[in-house]
């Protein structure tokens, strides 16, 4: 296994080392990334054969997704034990060799933990399940009474965040609570029990050298004790952002802390003060930036997201995250290659019309764009090689959001299909045995990591070169610059400038005395072409 990692035996001796507050951090959905023996599933074997690509590209961390013993009913996200790896993926011995082998590259690692619900599957709700009402297995979950004469209502309102009632009912009349699917029952946060557990969780995989946590739901644990039905404008809402999670974080904290470890939680909310509190000092260390992910191409919007991103952020110093995609969202080429550029849940739809070579522009574009801001950049698998959303057949789609929506939503698996490694090789070089457990569409090899290291116009050639050339920009904070209508300047550290052309029209450039690096080429008069990016040295 290598050295192991100074947080495997005690806390870390280097904790003033602030590396996640301008990280590179790449995202890596294990099931999708690269399959080590043949089998159609990506494992951490693959992720271990590609650990010198990702060292290539010149990332500072990893994030994975759970990569935890589960029955895969959401994506590893019903978790059974959060102490083994689910064996489709490899071995907890695996998970340990991993972490060691890309700290030996200077890549950092970041597990995935969802405290908000767990499994059906797991110990914990099997035995409630099995015992009576009102036994004490069943007081680390929500179940309640149903309403109705014969309790054959749901005990209120709520509706799942995948569509739905939010309740499921046993055979013996209890009914429980999912803000999920009905397999990932939510766990009770005023239990001793859940908090303790949850404690001791984060301190087995940081003893196993991980750097770093994200918090997956991170605004719904709480819910009120009464759990009342949901009125809309209700404050405080009976289970996003209750103030007593900050109790719940303030002593995660004192936990990561003791290891050096950090936080990246996913916390969707539109209060932007609210939203701060969960950075203050004794809580997480970052959050992920939504507003910015989900904002169209249009450059006063994107200017508003980046101001409120870095004012939101500045009263407790946290850093600001930058994010275009993830595996909840359509890939940025085809976003930003459609009418409406900008990303809601409610709004996704089969067929929608895109057009992938203006997609991929401003994809590149956007590229520059999230690298030049002062914070950490998360990059998502894929968005590296320019992968469009991919269209699965009805039949092969296996998110349920799909099926909770009715078959309307096309769900999330576009943004899932596993990575293209090798254009000639079977499966594109994801693995050579067993068709992959999403299928790759035709022209798939066209985006082949082999195909683009040959070629320097290539999104793989343009991440490469930003990633490296990230450093001029530095710590210095942001400060805009006079720009044309729908053309965004800014500089940061030693008059390093980013300028971003979302107008119709060409856009001369700022003074510089040497062009760094730019999306794509200028025009023959050396202007700045519709959808382009370019960085410089004032």
């Amino acid at each position: 296994m290598g050295q192991p990692s100074p947080a495997r035996n005690a806390p870390d001796a280097r904790r003033g080392d602030a590396w996640w507050r301008s990280a590179v951090i790449y995202q890596v959905y294990v099931r999708s990334f690269a399959d080590g023996d043949g089998d159609g599933t990506g494992d951490l074997a693959g992720v271990r054969s590609r650990l010198p690509y990702l060292a290539e590209l010149g990332v500072d961390a990893l994030w994975f997704n759970p990569w935890y013993l589960s029955p895969m009913k959401d994506g590893g996200y019903d978790v059974a034990d959060y102490r083994a790896v689910d064996p489709a993926f490899g071995t907890l011995a695996e998970a340990e060799k991993l972490i060691a082998e890309a700290r030996e590259l200077g890549i950092r690692t970041i597990v995935d933990i969802v405290p908000n619900h767990v499994s059906d599957q797991h110990p914990w709700f099997r035995a409630a399940r099995a015992a009576a009402p009102g036994a004490p297995e069943r007081e680390l979950f929500h179940f309640r009474p149903g309403r109705g004469e014969r309790g054959e209502l749901p005990p209120n309102d709520w509706t799942s965040q995948f569509g739905g009632p939010a309740w499921t009912r046993l055979p013996d009349g209890d009914w429980y609570l999912h803000l999920f699917a009905p397999e990932q029952p939510d766990l009770d946060w005023a239990h001793p029990a859940v908090r303790q557990e949850h404690e001791d969780i984060l301190r087995f995989w940081f003893e196993r050298g991980v750097a770093g946590v994200r918090i997956d739901s991170a605004a719904l644990l709480i819910k009120d004790p009464r759990l009342p039905d949901f009125t809309e404008g209700r404050d405080p809402h009976p289970y996003v952002d209750r103030d007593e999670l900050h109790d719940v974080y303030r002593s995660w904290r004192r936990v990561a802390d003791e290891y050096g470890g950090v936080f990246v939680g996913e916390v969707w909310l539109p209060d932007s003060e609210r939203f701060a509190r969960y950075l203050r000092p004794d809580e997480l260390h970052s959050a992920f930036n939504f507003a910015f992910m989900a904002c169209p191409w249009d450059a006063d919007r994107l200017r508003t997201a980046i101001d409120d991103t870095l004012a939101e952020h500045a009263p407790v110093g946290a850093p600001a995250t930058w994010v275009l995609c993830n595996h909840d969202v359509t890939r940025t080429v085809t976003r930003y290659g459609r009418e409406d550029t900008g990303f809601d849940f409610a709004t996704k739809a089969f067929g929608t019309p895109t057009d992938l070579a203006l997609g991929t522009r401003r994809a590149r574009a956007a590229a520059l764009l999230s690298l030049a801001l002062p914070g950490a950049v998360y990059l998502y698998q894929g968005e590296e090689l320019g992968l469009p959303e991919a269209g699965i057949p009805v039949d092969r789609i296996q998110d349920p959001m799909h099926f909770r929506s009715g078959g309307t939503d096309p769900g999330r698996d576009g943004c899932r299909v596993p990575l293209p490694w090798t254009a000639g090789a079977p499966y594109a070089g994801f693995g050579s045995r067993e068709e992959p457990w999403l299928p790759q569409p035709a022209g798939w090899t066209e985006y082949a990591v082999d195909r683009q290291e040959g070629d320097p116009g290539s999104m793989l050639a343009l991440y490469r070169r930003a990633i490296r050339l990230r450093p001029v920009f530095g710590d210095a904070p942001l400060t805009w610059l006079p720009a044309p209508e729908g053309v965004l300047a800014f500089a940061r550290a030693d008059g390093a400038t980013c300028v971003v052309n979302l107008s119709d029209a060409p856009a001369p450039l700022p003074g510089h005395t040497e062009l760094l690096l730019a999306s794509g080429p200028l025009d023959d008069r050396g202007r700045l072409p519709q959808d382009t990016a370019v960085w410089l040295r004032a």
